[in-house]
């Protein structure tokens, strides 16, 4: 569809970097400066938790999006290359997200709170399991020991058009998670028109304005006139 429109990948790679990298600066203020820091190991067990949504979003979701944008950003890149720079940022993006889950279930156990009680914390499970899942299919189909060529064709919009949807779940899992930490807060007595909750509120509009950028970025096509080996544009039906 992007291309269909003449929209090329380039303007949304830069737009999706300007945005991480503001995204990234806005979450590590919120849980440095205005919820105390950062720890996997304290006696105030929130600054457990503020490991969480800073991995979250810095390690899953920032890196992940990287790997999807890696065809993209570096269009002139060989193919192999921009394979295996993909496939080792999103195992990255995977460990770090558990990592932060880890946190978020360490800071519940250790403060007496329930587990997997929320619609957060139920499509946040599903989500890393899902990019888990992604990521070992195109590992054995894509890299290792590789499935035959037209089998590799065959699979390839499926596992761009899965990853994607993987992408989107995860974005709209983190909307859930500052929805749902900012209103824990606000019923606490933070205000609701102050600071904080401002930059909470704004983090996840850039947080949104990021994710569409990156799905542009993945749709549209690069500034090359001929694409990565098997990683055109997705072709839009109808």
């Amino acid at each position: 569809m992007a291309g269909a429109l003449g929209v090329k990948a380039t303007p949304f790679t830069y737009a999706a970097h300007a945005l991480a990298a503001a995204a990234a600066v806005m979450v590590l203020v919120w849980c440095i400066h205005f919820r105390g820091g950062l720890a996997f190991e304290a006696v105030n067990k929130n600054l457990i938790f503020n490991v969480h949504p800073v991995l979250m979003l810095i390690g899953y979701i920032i890196l992940g999006s990287e790997a999807i944008m890696i065809y993209k950003t570096f269009p002139g890149l060989k193919h192999d290359t921009a394979k295996l720079i993909h496939l080792i940022l999103h195992a990255i993006a995977i460990v770090l997200g558990a990592v932060g889950i880890y946190c978020a279930f360490k800071n519940h156990n250790e403060s007496g709170i329930a587990n997997l009680y929320s619609l957060h914390s139920w499509l946040g499970i599903g989500a890393i399991s899902l990019y888990g899942i992604q990521w070992i299919f195109g590992f054995l189909t894509f890299f290792f020991p590789g499935a035959a060529p037209d089998v590799r064709r065959g699979a390839l919009p499926w596992h761009a058009l899965f990853g994607l949807f993987v992408y989107i779940l995860t974005l709209a899992t983190a909307q859930l998670g500052f929805l749902e930490k900012l209103t824990f807060l606000e019923s606490s007595g933070l205000d609701k028109y102050g600071t904080e909750a401002l930059l909470v509120n704004c983090t996840a509009l850039v947080v949104v304005l990021f994710g569409a950028a990156v799905v542009v970025a993945a749709v549209a096509p690069a500034a090359k006139v001929e694409e990565p080996e098997g990683y055109a544009p997705i072709p839009v039906i109808g």
